[in-house]
């Protein structure tokens, strides 16, 4: 991968991070990272970072909530899948806690299970078999839901169709 062309000077550096935070948001870490690959000298970095705090251009607790209600809203994922997500990106937990309490408060986790569930179910053709439910079921914990909100779902679907996925015993009558 070729490296990016590496500034020298704090008006440049400046202009490549606002460049990066009109594309998308960014972390601190992100930013850090970002601004370390542009330029070498640590303090012209560190000085970059506090600048685009003051200027409430960078700010993890207003990131982790944006980036928390885009993802249960949007793309439907849980409570876990978004802290990992978060904690990947550098986001301090403090703000991660915050953020995903303030976004379920407003979103209903056991909603957005049902309504992912619903569209994959859209997708599936035939009987409502013990691989499929088990395919069900780990999409959703990748997802980021508690294996217990999994469950409960696919129960609900599993008796809506009449497959009990506990009862996968063959009966008397079937040996």
């Amino acid at each position: 991968m070729r490296r990016p062309r590496q500034l020298d000077n704090a008006d440049e550096l400046h202009a490549a991070a606002v460049r990066a935070l009109m594309r998308r948001a960014h972390s601190v870490h992100e930013m850090r990272r970002a601004l370390e690959r542009r330029c070498q000298d640590e303090q012209l970095v560190r000085g970059e970072l506090d600048r685009l705090k003051q200027q409430n251009l960078l700010d993890d607790a207003r990131y982790a909530r944006e980036f928390a209600g885009n993802h249960a809203a949007v793309r439907r994922q849980g409570r876990f899948r978004i802290a990992q997500e978060l904690r990947r990106r550098g986001v301090p937990d403090r703000h991660i806690d915050s953020a995903l309490d303030e976004v379920f408060t407003t979103h209903d986790e056991a909603a957005l299970v049902r309504q992912r569930l619903e569209r994959k179910l859209k997708s599936i053709r035939g009987p409502l078999d013990e691989r499929r439910i088990a395919s069900l079921y780990r999409s959703l914990l990748r997802a980021g839901f508690s294996p217990d909100q999994a469950r409960t779902a696919i129960n609900t679907v599993a008796r809506a169709a009449r497959f009990d996925p506990e009862d996968t015993a063959p009966s008397e009558a079937e040996l």
